[in-house]
């Protein structure tokens, strides 16, 4: 596994160094320094062999960290741990530069011998080493805090400490999504696809047992009860077909294999529970409908014409529309039916802009553009017509079935815990081709 860590500053000279195996010599942060830092060409790889030996290495700041090994190794695993280590240094010091680095040498070499034994990588849970690491170094513990910290450690439920009590106990739940999308400039979708992340804020006291569900088709097809529901109206929504879904480390995998049902224990405070991704059947909030077309060899006119798909009573904000103009424009004349429409030369585009705008409406913007002549034969290559926008709803169809909390030990129930569920949909890569 991993031979050697190396923390260098901006000019090469090494400001933490730990070999964890004999095969890496000190000679190895030299030949760092001068092949990498030092180099006259610019390095782009982040994995650099020098005579049989692997550097991995990643920049913050003006502070370089390399992982030094001559074994073959998982490359993925080392630069996830590398992003672990300035995790943890971040949580302890804040912002990683020389003067951070030099004011707590002492406490990076007690991290660095509990984050790594004999190379290989072991407690980065900044939560459980918080518990033991403090700056001034580890503190002398009591029997029973003992025994908590070898429970967090070594027990599955690292993310979350006992003993958490709350004055209110509360849930909140975003279903935070992404929508991306190719048009032809006949109104053909080319790819869609919705990247969608479900995240949570739990203020919920003692250790708590959370169950989710959604309207997956999966789920439904197990013959879920209705009772489960939020509101009457969930169960008779369409299900919506899921193509890939990553969780949390708190959520029991074996029974979302077995029963389709997402069963955890939550982390205290804001944490994400899943991300997934859906290819079918997506609600596009918005379609835009381009036309342009060559006037004189000086002159052409764009009309854009933008239709909401959503229900009327929903409202849509922070909505921009990105039109590409030529080169070799001149002058652009902009005339808009609503929000404010401007040509910015130095991005080559006429940016429209409206606050808000309700379901079931349509906009449209008109636009003259000048142009100057050139030389070149070549044809403008039309780049697409790009969108921004924020709506109260999550474009993929998913909706929130159910989200029960038990908690055995204290005295409190579902009805008990106050719960807020939010839908947000945003553009991604939202474009149609001219």
């Amino acid at each position: 596994m991993i031979g050697g860590l190396f923390l260098y500053n901006h000019k090469g000279e090494v400001l933490i160094s730990r070999i964890y195996r004999d095969d890496i010599g000190r000679n190895a942060c030299d030949a760092f320094r001068v092949n990498v830092i030092h180099a006259r060409q610019h390095v782009r790889s982040p994995v650099t062999n020098i005579a049989r030996t692997s550097f991995f290495h990643t920049k913050r700041g003006n502070i370089w960290l390399c992982a030094v090994t001559k074994q073959n190794v998982n490359a993925v695993m080392v630069f996830e741990f590398l992003m672990k280590m300035i995790e943890v240094m971040q949580s302890y010091f804040g912002k990683i530069n020389e003067e951070n680095i030099k004011n707590n040498f002492v406490l990076i070499y007690e991290l660095l011998d509990e984050v790594l034994d004999f190379g290989y990588p072991q407690k980065t849970d900044t939560g459980i080493l918080k518990t033991f690491i403090t700056q001034q170094g580890i503190k002398t513990q009591t029997k029973e805090e003992t025994t908590q910290i070898t429970s967090q450690v070594t027990g599955q439920i690292g993310w979350r400490r006992e003993g958490i009590k709350y004055r209110r106990n509360e849930l909140f739940l975003d279903v935070l999504e992404s929508v991306n999308l190719l048009m032809s400039p006949q109104g053909q979708v080319l790819s869609a696809h919705v990247a969608g992340r479900v995240v949570m804020k739990s203020f919920l006291s003692g250790m708590p047992e959370c169950k989710f569900g959604m309207n997956d088709k999966l789920v439904l097809d197990k013959g879920n009860k209705p009772t489960d529901d939020l509101s009457k109206n969930s169960s008779g929504k369409p299900s919506i077909a899921i193509d890939d879904c990553t969780f949390h480390q708190c959520v029991k995998l074996s029974k979302f294999e077995s029963e389709r049902s997402i069963s955890f224990i939550p982390a205290d405070g804001e944490f994400e529970l899943m991300r997934y991704r859906t290819t079918k059947d997506i609600s596009l909030p918005f379609r835009v409908i381009p036309l342009v077309r060559d006037i004189a060899r000086s002159k052409m006119e764009v009309k854009v014409v933008l239709k909401s798909n959503f229900k009327p009573t929903l409202l849509a904000q922070k909505i921009e529309i990105r039109i590409p103009t030529p080169l070799n424009t001149s002058g652009v004349q902009v005339l808009c039916m609503k929000g404010k429409a401007k040509y910015k030369a130095s991005e080559n585009a006429i940016v429209w802009k409206m606050k808000r705008m309700a379901g079931m409406k349509e906009s449209q913007i008109s636009a003259e553009i000048e142009l100057l002549p050139t030389a070149e034969k070549k044809k403008w290559s039309r780049p697409p017509i790009s969108m921004n926008f924020e709506v109260p709803f999550a474009p993929s169809g998913l909706k929130v079935r159910y989200l029960k909390v038990f908690e055995p030990k204290l005295n409190y129930n579902d009805h008990d815990v106050i719960k807020w569920v939010r839908y947000i949909g945003k553009s991604g890569l939202y474009e149609t081709r001219c």
